[in-house]
């Protein structure tokens, strides 16, 4: 039988393309100074694809955000891997859901000036970066519980809403969801408790109550997390130079009933990180 890394790379590559074979379960990679790349397995007897959760915990003193928008592009989509070539960016990973337009995101979306959705909703987990003024962290996930919540983006150049999945609730992460029936491949983004952020990716479907719940138990200390997308559009880039991983969502309820996708969907909205000069 061969090793478990060989095993993963194997998985990886049906999902998207890959490089390197990825670090055995539990151990990190370094990418650069203050960005790693981990797995974890998140489902030990997957319906689909191989359980695996891709991580990329990243530093706020050491790795830089950006957003990369199609409304700011000439309106045409990418892949998450075009738009890290495009951009410059190490890693990348959906911004959010967006609208039947193609562009717009499903909540709040500003990027410095550029506002490519105004309107708040009634989502309850925001992301922000780029402080405006010194002393304020380099970025900040807050729970979007009232509209006096809504002002602290405003202390920041970029900030983007989406549907939450772990609230922070007395320094640690709490489940926010119930459970349902309904299951997809997962991307989404997390701070932990040392402030740091991290990019997850799941191609093996789960219920949100169900990932959430997992995704606590690892030994991330994450204490908040919101969704970015779901099913073939979810999507997780890394092009570091020891490492590249191009990797592509499929199964959704009621959208797509199977695990067949095999390639990244060119998607409006992404946040790419690569490391602060």
């Amino acid at each position: 039988m061969p090793s478990l890394s060989v095993q993963l790379f194997c998985l990886v590559a049906l999902a998207g393309t890959a490089s390197a074979a990825p670090p055995a379960a539990g151990s990190w990679k370094k990418l650069a100074d203050g960005m790693e790349y981990g797995t974890y397995v998140l489902d030990e007897h997957p319906r689909w694809s191989d359980g695996t959760l891709h991580v990329v915990r990243m530093e706020p003193d050491k790795v830089e955000l950006k957003a990369l928008l199609a409304s700011e592009n000439g309106n045409v989509n990418h892949t998450a891997a075009d738009w890290a070539a495009q951009g410059g960016a190490w890693a990348v990973i959906n911004a959010g859901m967006y609208q039947p337009d193609q562009k717009t995101n499903v909540g709040y979306l500003r990027d410095g000036a550029h506002l490519n959705n105004p309107s708040w909703n009634d989502y309850k987990s925001a992301l922000a970066f780029g402080p405006k003024t010194t002393g304020r962290a380099r970025w900040a996930m807050f729970d979007v519980d009232s509209s006096a919540d809504r002002k602290a983006a405003d202390d920041y150049r970029f900030a983007v809403q989406n549907l939450r999945l772990i609230r922070a609730d007395s320094g640690k992460g709490r489940n926010v969801w119930s459970q349902s029936p309904r299951a997809w491949s997962e991307a989404a983004i997390a701070v932990d408790s040392r402030g740091r952020l991290l990019f997850l990716f799941s191609r093996s479907p789960l219920t949100m109550f169900d990932y959430n719940d997992r995704v606590l138990a690892m030994p991330l200390g994450i204490q908040r997390a919101m969704h970015v997308e779901g099913g073939p559009e979810a999507s997780l880039s890394i092009h570091a130079p020891d490492l590249k991983l191009d990797l592509s969502g499929s199964f959704e309820t009621g959208f797509v009933g199977d695990d067949a996708n095999a390639k990244q969907w060119a998607i409006p909205n992404v946040i790419g990180a690569l490391p602060r000069k």
